[in-house]
């Protein structure tokens, strides 16, 4: 097979080999190897020798360490390694000065891509003073001493991990102006280190530069429970996504006019936070969740909050009457989905689907009231209580209009 002439190739199905010697490599620019278990580490190395190559993909293949010669490929645009076995980047990469999006580590499993760093000879200086947004001092994995501005057209960074020793990667995010989404992953920092400081003081400064996504997964640290505290607001985003034990919405989330997509843990799930996120005018997407993946441990302590959340609201969560003007898709992933209730017809009138995970569920009601609703599709997790499986089967069976899809096993 001559492929002499190829300028993008994507690999799919049960392919067994590859013929990279017949490529001319000062040709080709798309390589999109997702999922090709045939990949190995000898390949990368000749992939970095194809000097033109603007995009890369190694997504899902078993591939655990990037050459720190993929600095050669200076055209590199796109570099999708998710779902691989690589957890680190090699501190050539920020040598790639056309890198538009970086895409690493696994959502579903919470691992995340390890930056590079460089140790400081010198203390990182403090965040900027509180009520002030200011560029800090030029230091980190990206500092203008080493990188020379390297990475300036990086718009995604997604999949990232940051740990107590990395500081220097925190402190680095502050020269990726032109980033327009951050997704961390996974997050084991201490509450009030130089760490979680210097994440706060990136994030809000990147936040005044144009962010427009932003998602942190963040089980143990708290550090979404301190973005309330941001004086200055990340005023641009689109979509914003908090993962973890959050106890209450950031302050600023009502000022965020151009909110398209909201997902935020189930443990703020309240009447009172409905309340509150109504008067959002873009919001289009709302998901409460928390993995149900999760140990049997986290779950319980998931129930017990909003079991406290549902005492909160008087027995249930109520939507509000007034407000979600744009809304059109309401999701809830959860251990357990506590009773909602639809009362007003105008409580979300451009609703069209609501979709529900779960493994317990005390009740959906007032859902036909919903003029636009046309969808509702539940599924149902292994080891479902005969109340949730009854209540499940009574909202399929007596529901007309919208629709209810249920998948999973539910006969009582």
């Amino acid at each position: 097979l001559n492929l002499a002439q190829v300028r993008s190739l994507t690999v799919f199905g049960n392919l067994n080999h590859v013929p990279f010697h017949s490529f001319n490599y000062g040709i080709i620019q798309v390589l999109d190897l997702e999922d090709w278990k045939g990949l190995k580490e000898r390949h990368m190395t000749e992939i970095c020798q194809m000097l033109l190559l603007k995009y890369l993909s190694i997504r899902r293949t078993e591939i655990s360490k990037i050459p720190s010669k993929i600095q050669k490929l200076e055209y590199l645009e796109t570099l999708d390694i998710r779902e691989t076995y690589v957890r680190d980047l090699p501190k050539s990469i920020v040598q790639l000065k056309r890198i538009i999006s970086i895409l690493g580590g696994n959502k579903n499993t919470r691992k995340g891509l390890r930056l590079p760093q460089e140790k400081s000879k010198k203390p990182i200086k403090n965040p900027s003073p509180q009520g002030k947004t200011k560029e800090p001092a030029k230091k980190g994995f990206l500092s203008q001493e080493k990188g020379k501005g390297a990475m300036k057209a990086l718009r995604v960074l997604s999949g990232i991990e940051i740990v107590e020793e990395s500081s220097e990667v925190a402190a680095g995010l502050h020269q990726l102006t032109g980033l327009r989404k951050l997704a961390i992953y996974k997050l084991n920092i201490t509450k009030g280190g130089d760490t979680f400081k210097q994440l706060q003081s990136s994030i809000e400064y990147l936040g005044s530069c144009g962010l427009q996504t932003l998602a942190i997964n963040d089980e143990n640290s708290e550090f979404i429970n301190s973005l309330g505290d941001m004086p200055a607001p990340p005023r641009y985003l689109v979509a914003l996504e908090l993962s973890g034990k959050l106890e209450k919405l950031p302050k600023w989330i009502t000022s965020i006019t151009t909110l398209n997509k909201l997902t935020i843990s189930v443990t703020v799930l309240r009447t009172e936070t409905l309340e509150i996120l109504h008067i959002l005018p873009s919001l289009f997407s709302l998901t409460f969740a928390f993995s149900l993946s999760a140990a049997k441990q986290d779950q319980d302590i998931i129930k017990d909050i909003l079991e406290n959340n549902k005492l909160d609201s008087d027995g249930e969560i109520v939507i509000p009457a007034e407000g979600f003007k744009s809304l059109k898709l309401l999701r809830f992933f959860a251990p357990l989905v506590p009773k909602l209730s639809f009362l007003d017809k105008n409580a979300m009138p451009a609703l069209e689907i609501i979709e529900m995970r779960f493994k317990d569920f005390e009740g959906l009601f007032g859902i036909e009231i919903l003029e636009n609703l046309r969808e509702v599709h539940l599924k149902v997790s292994d080891g479902a209580e005969a109340i949730t499986k009854f209540l499940v089967n009574d909202l399929k069976d007596n529901t007309e209009k919208p629709k209810v899809f249920v998948d999973g096993i539910v006969t009582a």
